[in-house]
């Protein structure tokens, strides 16, 4: 990959969550991984959960730099113990710091999808990415003894590779941490998530996810509540929509239900030569995306009798409550969102032309609005 091009592990258009210093809103799970390492309990496997985007992967980091760059309790020491640490905070001028940007510490194993043998990007994490460990392990201790390994993320190791990390956490080698980042784990094995102590991510408030915008750099749009909404308290969504104009393609699509049951035709038809232009992969996933998410606000309307707070686009309040004013037609929302998922991934599987897929796609929902009249 060219050095431009983000990792596995970084969000388009944000920077590497090694270079992000601060994590914001997560302050329950740094306490009690804190807590666990103050009072001597400090686990071999933690497991970070939560939705994508919320500073999993920066608490990682945060975690590692921190192991790395603390010493061991001095038990005999001349002048005691020292005072237990009250955060994971370490100074970006320590050694540790320096080389963890610059992708040179020792102490430090990071594992993500790798290349194939042609150089493009598997699809998931296979079992020599895990066994690379072997030779990391067998390397002299540095920094106290402490050695750190992040999986980001385990939800894609394939069977073998997760076996093969089984293993390490059933006979963990010593002085070792490992951090698994999943956004789903049901997805792991069960022994997997027997052998880890579980930290869970929450979503971040409006404020904390504009403080965390602002340090990634982001440019906030002015329709911040709507942006809000469609994050649902994700950074790394709101990185992604800002970057690819999300917020206005939510707003183009909800306006194309705002013409149902008739619906303008050649607005869909424009959505749907937009989401198939060359180079625009990225742009039709994410309006797949917000398709999805337009039917479960939806369906959400109607089954509480009110449409989402915030709006999440221009008159969304409305068009979803005339569309949606009934349980009934909650569940027809809810239905017919099921089936286009299904048809969209399949479509996406045999390389159907994406134009012809959206048009699908918006022909269902319009068969839809005219049978939940």
């Amino acid at each position: 990959m060219s050095d431009d091009t983000p990792t596995p592990d970084q969000a388009p258009g944000a920077p590497h969550p090694r270079e992000t210093r601060a994590l914001v809103g997560q302050d329950a799970a740094e306490q009690a991984f804190l807590s666990a390492f103050n009072s001597d309990r400090l686990h071999h496997g933690w497991l970070l959960t939560g939705p994508r985007g919320v500073g999993k992967a920066t608490l990682a980091w945060r975690i590692a730099r921190f192991l790395l760059a603390t010493p061991p309790a001095d038990e005999g020491g001349l002048f005691g113990a020292p005072q237990p640490p009250e955060t994971l905070d370490i100074d970006p001028n320590h050694p540790v710091a320096h080389r963890m940007l610059a992708g040179a510490e020792p102490g430090l194993a990071a594992i993500t999808r790798s290349l194939n043998d042609q150089g493009r990007l598997r699809n998931e994490i296979v079992v020599d990415d895990i066994r690379k460990l072997g030779k990391f392990f067998g390397l002299s201790s540095a920094d106290g003894g402490r050695r750190v390994v992040i999986v980001d993320a385990a939800d894609e190791m394939n069977v073998s590779a997760a076996n093969a990390l089984l293993k390490m956490l059933e006979e963990p080698p010593a002085r070792t941490t490992l951090l698994l980042i999943s956004h789903q784990p049901s997805r792991l094995l069960p022994t997997i998530r027997s052998r880890c102590r579980t930290l869970r991510l929450s979503p971040l408030s409006s404020d904390d996810m504009q403080a965390a915008l602002a340090q990634a750099g982001a440019i906030l749009p002015d329709q911040a509540d709507h942006l809000a909404a469609l994050a649902a308290g994700s950074v790394g969504d709101a990185v992604r929509l800002i970057n690819l104009g999300g917020l206005e393609i939510y707003a183009e699509f909800i306006a194309i239900l705002g013409t149902l049951p008739r619906m303008d035709r050649q607005r869909a038809l424009a959505l749907a030569e937009a989401a198939a232009q060359r180079g625009a992969a990225d742009k039709f996933e994410l309006l797949l995306t917000l398709i999805d998410v337009a039917l479960s606000r939806l369906a959400l309307t109607g089954a509480t009798g009110a449409p989402p707070s915030p709006e999440a686009a221009p008159n969304e309040a409305e068009t979803l409550a005339r569309l949606s004013a009934t349980p009934q037609q909650a569940r027809a929302w809810a239905e017919v969102a099921a089936t286009i998922t299904a048809r969209a991934r399949h479509g996406q599987a045999v390389n159907l032309d994406p134009a012809a897929l959206v048009l699908d796609t918006v022909f269902k929902i319009q068969e839809t609005a005219g049978q939940s009249r």
